[in-house]
């Protein structure tokens, strides 16, 4: 996806966003809820493919990130009651750029101690880092602890879902094919050959880890007001490896492609749940056929670029 179409993307989904919610009462409530999933799992998709796609790493703790700015945000937004819809505003924008804050600052003391790793060996420190954060959470009983914490307002909605999944696809997009983009893609793909050019591998790894971190505690706060309910149990390892798969089914690099496998990945459960008891070997089933059938990524038609 270049500029031009990130743009057009991100002014069409506000305007989108913006109509939807003002006619929200007239959908129905249960998919209306799906559309958010959809929504916040792009955001986590588009950021996780920066670093795993563009940047050429292996995480396995987004779903910790996450859990930073779910929990940051709503510890935030429960000090206050009712609100009229502009400081209600007010207080989100502020929750959800606070818990991508501490998100980020989160993925800057993981990654400039560990991103001279390559590989498993990144993947195992990530995994470790993301099993931290949930423990850490789950023995806090100022946040709930193992019970959970309850999220006084249920402020996510169409247009704050899909307008942070297009300021997400945006800011990666543009960050990308500008200047500075070019070194992570080429740390991608030949970290000896960018060092020996003058490129400091470890800065834009960090740099890539920062950013994919803020838009993943985005991603955390909105779900937190979506759900009104969140848990410790509820970032856990399977919900990495989930962001993971859509980044990989989307085809590593391809922005428009990981979109779409969101998108996809959040959906099939859906319509599995008439087959409840067989859904999970179904949905793990196919997973396994469109992975060696076209392990390139279900939606990469070409040669994977930075032209995408």
């Amino acid at each position: 996806m270049n500029i031009r179409h990130a743009k057009t993307f991100l002014l069409g989904a506000l305007a989108l966003g913006f109509l939807v919610s003002v006619a929200a009462s007239h959908f129905n409530s249960y998919w209306l809820f799906i559309t958010y999933d959809i929504a916040i799992n792009v955001i986590l998709a588009v950021s996780l493919n920066l670093i795993n796609g563009y940047t050429g790493q292996f995480s396995l703790g987004h779903a910790g990130f996450m859990a930073v700015g779910a929990y940051t945000a709503a510890v935030i937004t429960n000090q206050f009651g009712d609100l009229n819809p502009f400081a209600a505003g007010a207080v989100f924008s502020g929750a959800l750029l606070a818990g991508g804050a501490l998100a980020a600052g989160a993925g800057l003391l993981v990654g400039i101690p560990t991103l001279r790793l390559r590989g498993d060996y990144l993947a195992i420190v990530t995994l470790g880092f993301g099993e931290i954060i949930r423990v850490i959470f789950q023995n806090m009983q100022g946040v709930g602890g193992a019970r959970g914490l309850s999220v006084a307002h249920g402020w996510t909605d169409f247009f704050w879902a899909f307008g942070a999944a297009a300021a997400a696809v945006y800011v990666v997009a543009a960050l990308v094919h500008s200047t500075y983009g070019r070194g992570f893609l080429a740390v991608r793909d030949d970290e000896v050959a960018a060092s020996a050019m003058g490129i400091n591998p470890v800065r834009y790894k960090v740099t890539a880890f920062v950013v994919g971190a803020f838009f993943a505690g985005v991603a955390g706060g909105l779900y937190a007001h979506s759900k009104q309910f969140i848990t410790p149990g509820g970032f856990n390892f399977m919900q990495s490896v989930s962001i993971v798969v859509m980044v990989i089914l989307g085809g590593m690099g391809n922005t428009v492609g990981v979109i779409l496998a969101a998108v996809l990945l959040t959906l099939l459960p859906e319509f599995l749940r008439p087959i409840a008891e067989y859904r999970m070997i179904l949905y793990s089933l196919l997973l396994v056929v469109l992975m060696l059938a076209r392990p390139q990524g279900l939606f990469t038609f070409r040669k994977q670029g930075d032209a995408k």
